[in-house]
C-alpha cells in the first residue's frame, strides 16, 4: 500500500467522526486534502457542515468539492478540526508547517473544541525535531529575529541550521499572511513545550510549528492498519 492510500484511509477514519451540523477546522497539505475530497463526497450525499479552511489552497480544494465554507469572524467556535501533521510525539505534540500553513493552522486549532490529526504512521516520532522545525517570521529585522531564534535555541538546548525557506521558483516563499519561513533543522528537540514558550517571546516571530497541547486525537494509518491514539490527560483534569 501506497503513502497516498495511507493517507486517504487516516482521513476516511476521521470523516466517521463528523456528524451533521458541525463547524470544522479544515486543515492544509496532502492528508488534509484527502479529508476534503471525502468531505465533499459526504455534503454532496446530504450532510450539513460548514468549514473554515487554513489556507488559500484549502478554500479552494473546499470550494471545488463543494463544501460551504465560513470564517473564524463569522462564527464563534469549531466542534472539530482535522489536520495533518509533519511529525507527531506520544505527547501528541505536534511539528506542522511544512507547507507553510502554520499560524493559520494554529489560529483554527486554537477556536476548536477538538484537534484530530491524521497521518500515515511515518509522521510518528519518539522525539520531535527531525522534521525542521518552521518559525514564520517578520522580514524587518530578520538578522535581529534569527540571533533571538539562535538564543532561543541555546537556552533550550538544541541547535541547528536555520534557513529562510525559497519558494519552487527560486525567490522566498511568502505565507498567506505575507511573512517569511526559516527552516531550523534541529534533529532533536527534548523539552518542545519550553521551547515553544521560548520562540513565543520573540518580537520578530509571528507564530512557530511546535503545536502543543492541541491535538486530542491522532488517526495513524500503516500497513497493520489503522491506530487512534489519544491525548493523555494531566493529573487533576
Amino acid at each position: 500500500m501506497d503513502m497516498d492510500q495511507l493517507k486517504r484511509q487516516a482521513a476516511a477514519r476521521a470523516l466517521e467522526e463528523v456528524r451533521d451540523g458541525m463547524q470544522l477546522g479544515l486543515g492544509t497539505g496532502s492528508t488534509a486534502k484527502h479529508f476534503i475530497e471525502l468531505l465533499g463526497e459526504r455534503v454532496r450525499a446530504g450532510l450539513k457542515v460548514i468549514g473554515v479552511p487554513t489556507s488559500e489552497a484549502t478554500r479552494q480544494d473546499a470550494m471545488r468539492c463543494g463544501v460551504p465554507l465560513t470564517t473564524l469572524d463569522e462564527i464563534d467556535h469549531l466542534d472539530v478540526t482535522i489536520d495533518g501533521a509533519d511529525e507527531i510525539d506520544p505527547e501528541l505534540n505536534l511539528i506542522k508547517g511544512g507547507g507553510g500553513a502554520l499560524l493559520r493552522e494554529k489560529i483554527v486549532a486554537a477556536a476548536s473544541d477538538r484537534m484530530i490529526v491524521i497521518a500515515d504512521d511515518s509522521k510518528w516520532v519518539p522525539t520531535l525535531g527531525r522534521f525542521p522545525l518552521p518559525v514564520e517570521v517578520i522580514p524587518f529585522g530578520l538578522g535581529a529575529t534569527r540571533r533571538a531564534i539562535e538564543k532561543a535555541f541555546a537556552e533550550c538546548g538544541v541547535s541547528g541550521q536555520m534557513a529562510v525557506r525559497k519558494a519552487r521558483d527560486g525567490h522566498v516563499f511568502v505565507t498567506d499572511g505575507g511573512h517569511w519561513i526559516v527552516d531550523a533543522q534541529l534533529e532533536r528537540i527534548v523539552d518542545p513545550p519550553g521551547l515553544a514558550r521560548a520562540l513565543s517571546t520573540i518580537p520578530g516571530v509571528v507564530e512557530h510549528g511546535l503545536f502543543i497541547g492541541l491535538a486530542s486525537s491522532a488517526v495513524l494509518a500503516g500497513g497493520e492498519g489503522i491506530r487512534v491514539i489519544e491525548r493523555r490527560k494531566p493529573k487533576g483534569d
